[in-house]
């Protein structure tokens, strides 16, 4: 499994390499955030890579969340968004 910090997010969905993973919040810490853990759906080999795509939803107390638009990034054609929570 993976940790990773998160801050008044909602989410919806995880997936590992394009399989469903479960998912759940630890305990809200006031400054620190809450954890989202991560079950991958399958072990890894060591030195594999995984993909692993989350869909959720910010709301406007998601301080450490930002948003490039697409004019800001070095394409041109996509917002990105970036957390300085890492």
């Amino acid at each position: 499994s993976q940790v990773l910090d998160t801050r008044d997010v909602q989410v919806f969905k995880v997936t590992v390499n394009g399989q469903d993973a479960q998912f759940a919040f630890g305990e809200k810490h006031s400054f620190k955030g809450t954890p989202l853990e991560i079950t991958f759906p399958n072990d890894l080999r060591r030195g594999q890579e995984a993909i692993v795509e989350i869909s959720f939803e910010s709301s406007p107390q998601s301080s450490a969340l930002q948003w490039f638009t697409p004019e800001q990034t070095s394409g041109k054609k996509h917002p990105f968004l970036f957390s300085q929570c890492q």
